[in-house]
């Protein structure tokens, strides 16, 4: 047994409990979980206990670096106790996120004088940041591994057994792990994570993503068609394309002969296979196209749900945040989103209370457009400076505290209220329900998400996790559609 010190009782919960989609579609922003690799047994010689944290990009490097060190002899175990590696996947997007890591690795340097043998390390995004700070002043870690270093994981490892300390946070413009294929050890085996892009171009001013993971570039598209076809063959019936702005994707052959931008690589992925969902996440408002909508409305399999984070309602905010869009632009988006793919596809958002200098009028504009777009869900954060951003270098964190917890507690309130309205449209109608667990609180009911995300529970029958279901939904939360099979 693991030693009672070493908990995971200090972790946050979501701003907005049981959010009315699945955290796990959401690319970029924290959502205040936490995944334990599981357990393979394959017979390797050494145990990696590995930690994510905070996004899907996160839990989808996880994979990545699972498969790497299974190819150098590595098991993955879900116990401490067994641990020979201890690698935390870090967020570094809020300072809770960050609060979050140096409490685990406080935990788990008490363990480890118990056990002096194991090896920690720091993945991801607060491994540039943090790496002095953590290897030399404060001592938490053995190594530090960026974003785009997992390949050289083997050879940093056995840097740290021969006794040194060991650090690669060197960020790339052409890494892309296309060759990779992910150990799928988080999944459900009906669901999975294609990485298409990575990194991000937009400097928007209160983010720390360009600084952590480095530049854009997109993925080859024929591993990406090829690894949803594997997908297939194995048995998964929905992928999820994940990018910081998946609409920005766009990857041409060297020799010139072909270019494939976001849209043309959705319609791809989607012609795999009819029984195939295709969702994607996140989704820049500048960039969004009427290509994609109409994309989107051609192919019954391709989910109509889009994550289009506004950040602000009100258009000197914007521009302070550095998002390249004002409110009328947003607008028009949303207003293209309804036309192509009506009012019944899905839109969620961020929303950020309390940026530099914000007035309580420039507050009310978020409000104000809430009430336009009527979201279905949102993730909703006070400002944080994060440190090495523009925000952070030129403008003033001057809203006080208490203002910002507010104005977020108004944005709460608002959006539970939007997402009950939204939630309640679905009563009456039968919905396509691909089964994925069982119900928290049943195991005689299933549950699983509609085209729109939302998360419907109905009694499983004769069903089984991985089936289609028509559900006629009778009764509606703010969160979750329960109904009957039909």
């Amino acid at each position: 047994m693991s030693q009672p010190l070493i908990t995971l009782d200090f972790l946050d919960t979501p701003t907005l409990p049981a959010p009315s989609v699945d955290a796990a579609t959401h690319a970029h922003e924290p959502s205040g979980e936490v995944r334990v690799n599981p357990a393979t047994r394959t017979g390797r010689s050494r145990k990696l206990y590995l930690e994510s944290y905070g996004c899907q990009m996160n839990f989808s490097d996880s994979e990545i670096v699972s498969s790497i060190l299974f190819d150098e002899g590595f098991d993955t175990t879900d116990s401490l106790d067994q641990a020979d590696l201890v690698l935390l996947n870090t967020c570094s997007i809020r300072e809770k996120a960050e609060q979050t890591v140096r409490m685990r690795l406080s935990q788990i340097n008490s363990y480890k004088k118990r056990k002096p043998g194991m090896l920690v390390g720091v993945l991801g995004c607060m491994a540039e940041r943090l790496k002095t700070r953590f290897l030399e002043e404060e001592k938490l870690v053995d190594l530090v591994v960026g974003p785009d270093a997992y390949r050289d994981l083997p050879q940093l490892i056995a840097q740290v057994d021969g006794g040194q300390k060991a650090v690669n946070v060197l960020l790339s413009r052409e890494e892309t792990y296309a060759d990779i294929t992910p150990v799928r050890l988080n999944s459900n085996g009906i669901t999975a994570f294609i990485s298409i892009m990575r990194g991000c171009d937009n400097m928007c001013s209160f983010c720390v993503v360009p600084f952590t993971r480095g530049r854009e570039r997109s993925r080859d598209a024929h591993s990406i068609v090829r690894e949803a076809r594997e997908l297939v063959a194995a048995g998964y019936k929905e992928v999820t394309l994940l990018g910081q702005n998946v609409d920005s994707y766009k990857w041409a052959a060297e020799d010139g002969s072909e270019q494939v931008n976001f849209a043309q690589l959705l319609e791809q992925v989607a012609l795999v296979s009819p029984e195939l969902r295709v969702r994607f996440s996140t989704s820049h408002p500048k960039d969004i196209t009427d290509e994609v909508l109409h994309t989107m409305k051609r192919h019954e399999n391709i989910c109509k749900y889009i994550h289009l984070p506004a950040q602000s309602g009100n258009s000197r905010v914007l521009a302070l945040m550095n998002r390249t869009y004002d409110r009328p632009w947003y607008e028009e988006r949303v207003q293209a989103i309804r036309r192509v793919l009506g009012d019944d596809c899905a839109i969620s958002s961020d929303m950020i209370s309390g940026f530099c200098s914000e007035t309580e009028a420039e507050h009310q504009d978020t409000l104000s457009l809430m009430d336009y777009v009527r979201y279905d869900m949102a993730y909703m954060f006070f400002y944080s400076e994060r440190p090495g951003t523009l925000a952070a270098r030129k403008l003033e964190d001057d809203v006080p505290l208490e203002d910002k917890k507010r104005r977020l507690a108004e944005v709460i309130a608002l959006q539970r209220e939007h997402s009950k309205q939204r939630a309640a449209r679905g009563v009456g109608r039968v919905h396509r329900v691909l089964a994925e667990n069982f119900s928290k609180r049943s195991d005689e009911h299933l549950s699983g998400r509609n085209s729109q995300n939302q998360v419907v529970i109905f009694p499983k029958k004769h069903y089984k996790k991985g089936d289609y279901v028509d559900v006629l939904v009778h009764e509606s939360t703010t969160n979750t559609l329960l109904g009957e099979a039909v």
